[in-house]
């Protein structure tokens, strides 16, 4: 699914235009980002948990020439799943065969 697709679900969940549904996903994106860059976390109950990370300075090396270089400290985005999203287990083959025999 792209943002599109995301777009048009939102819309005909919502049952608001497809203009209104990008306003409202674009304006969730930039209040995450501003967010982020503030600090914050947002956690969104059932969801998740969107939190900045920072990870320091430290030295690497290139891969073709094996020479040391520094990589710069930076701050990243991370999101860490709720309960809702961390059991998404698909049903099992065989029971969805059995509940397909059941029907027939």
């Amino acid at each position: 699914m792209n943002k599109s697709d995301l777009v048009a679900k939102i819309a005909e969940g919502a049952e608001l235009t497809k203009t209104q549904a990008e306003k409202a996903l674009n304006t969730f994106i930039a209040e995450t980002i501003a967010a982020l860059k503030a600090g914050d976390k947002i956690s969104l109950v059932g969801f998740g948990t969107f939190s900045a990370v920072a990870r320091a300075a430290r030295t690497g090396r290139n891969p073709q020439t094996g020479k040391a270089i520094k990589i710069a400290a930076k701050t990243n985005g991370k999101f860490t799943p709720g309960k809702a999203l961390k059991d998404l287990n698909p049903k099992p083959v065989k029971a969805a065969a059995k509940a397909l025999a059941k029907k027939k």
